[in-house]
């Protein structure tokens, strides 16, 4: 009877990927279905922690696992765009092999869907390439569960390039965007008792170090009342309702893996997101104060930098408004990847550098890091996809290109 329980535990707990094959009536049947058994078979000796299943509809397209359309020949085209293409909304993901126009069937639909503006890829090449690429698209694909992220407010007025589709959010990365009233808030911190558990002692004025906890309360049972992962908050509005700003509140959420993002920053928000999930650290949105392009030194700045990845902290006002707290930490020197997702979610820019020194000067946000590029600083003047940006310890460039490239993102250099 155990080994009947144990039996069916690792049934329930491997992954599904779901094969829809496709092939023109004039095809070899014999020699594709040879084909395409070899290559199925080496998939699955390779990928043995994953059930392959045949299907001939789309019921169970990302329910429990990622589909895979095995295009098995040249003139499958017509097939995919009346008979697939209708009823299947993707992402498409073409398994392809070497003979019988596998290939260059696959080309031709991925330049179609493309062109109609739809996430594909074609997966071709050796065995052990393709089962890679599988098990990155699996564990990238969001097909358990949907992530929920919520918009407090709406983006502060100078994000005008920062619009993000809720519907295409949903599609790409699988995280369910959620509007939430500003009003909501406010009336929650008006109401809010100061939060004492912060595992820090802060030393700061009393009166503001109470309002700025308050804050940190209220947005505590925002995410609880809707189920967020994150959230981001225009929260100027915050300063000029209570006087006070976010900025430690959203400190202390990052630290605790919950993301939040400031001015309502949706590509931000997003960005820190996933580079939590797949790299299982925190980022500190920030934006560029000054650029040297001669030496390809970047100065970044901002109020918000998680308190775990400060090496010291004090504590002072916020920059613009000047009152409320902003965070002045000193960060580690060290190397650094920096990191950005556009707002149409088609593009992402991400390179490494090193933190050379911490400075402070009391024109800039409170948190400041000078950042000796490892390549261009170019792009910042001619292709930026934002003025905030995400600084995250480490090397990860490779890593954070791979991931975000399976979700059909294009990396801007």
């Amino acid at each position: 009877m155990k080994a009947f329980y144990l039996m069916w535990v690792i049934i329930l707990s491997m992954k599904k990927i779901y094969i829809y094959p496709i092939r023109s009536m004039m095809s070899h049947g014999d020699m594709i279905s040879s084909d395409s058994e070899k290559l199925l078979s080496s998939l699955s000796s390779l990928l043995d922690d994953y059930d392959f299943e045949f299907i001939d509809n789309f019921k169970k397209a990302n329910e429990d696992g990622i589909v895979l359309i095995l295009v098995q020949s040249g003139g499958s085209e017509g097939i995919f765009k009346n008979e697939v293409y209708p009823k299947f909304k993707g992402p498409y993901y073409l398994l392809t092999y070497g003979s019988s126009n596998s290939l260059a069937a696959s080309l031709e639909i991925l330049t179609f869907l493309k062109q109609n503006n739809k996430k594909a890829e074609v997966l071709h090449g050796n065995d052990e390439y393709i089962a890679k690429r599988i098990k990155t698209i699996a564990e990238s694909e969001n097909v358990y569960s949907v992530s929920r992220l919520g918009i407090i407010g709406e983006p502060s007025d100078w994000l005008i390039s920062s619009y993000v589709d809720k519907k295409q959010c949903l599609e790409t990365f699988g995280i369910e965007l959620v509007d939430i009233p500003q009003e909501e808030v406010i009336e929650e911190i008006k109401a809010a008792k100061e939060e004492k558990d912060t595992a820090y002692n802060f030393e700061y004025d009393k009166k503001e170090l109470s309002k700025a906890l308050k804050i940190y309360a209220a947005l505590k049972k925002i995410v609880e009342k809707y189920s967020l992962s994150g959230f981001t908050i225009r929260c100027f509005d915050i300063i000029k309702e209570i006087k006070s700003s976010a900025c430690l509140a959203l400190s202390l959420f990052n630290k605790d893996d919950v993301i939040a993002s400031c001015e309502g920053d949706v590509p931000a928000m997003i960005t820190a997101y996933l580079a939590l999930k797949k790299l299982k650290v925190h980022s500190f949105q920030c934006n560029p104060q000054w650029i040297d392009p001669s030496k390809d030194e970047i100065y970044f700045a901002h109020c918000t930098l998680p308190l775990d990845m400060a090496k010291s902290i004090t504590l002072s006002t916020h920059f613009e408004s000047g009152i409320g707290i902003g965070i002045h930490g000193e960060m580690e020197e060290g190397d650094v990847t920096i990191l950005k997702i556009g707002a149409k979610l088609d593009e992402f820019y991400c390179e490494e550098g090193v933190i050379e020194k911490n400075e402070y000067r009391k024109d800039r946000c409170r948190t400041q890091i000078k950042i000796k590029m490892n390549s261009s600083v170019r792009y910042f003047l001619s292709a930026s996809l934002g003025n905030h940006h995400q600084v995250i310890y480490g090397h990860h460039r490779k890593e954070i290109s791979e991931y975000l490239s399976s979700f059909g993102l294009r990396q801007v250099i």
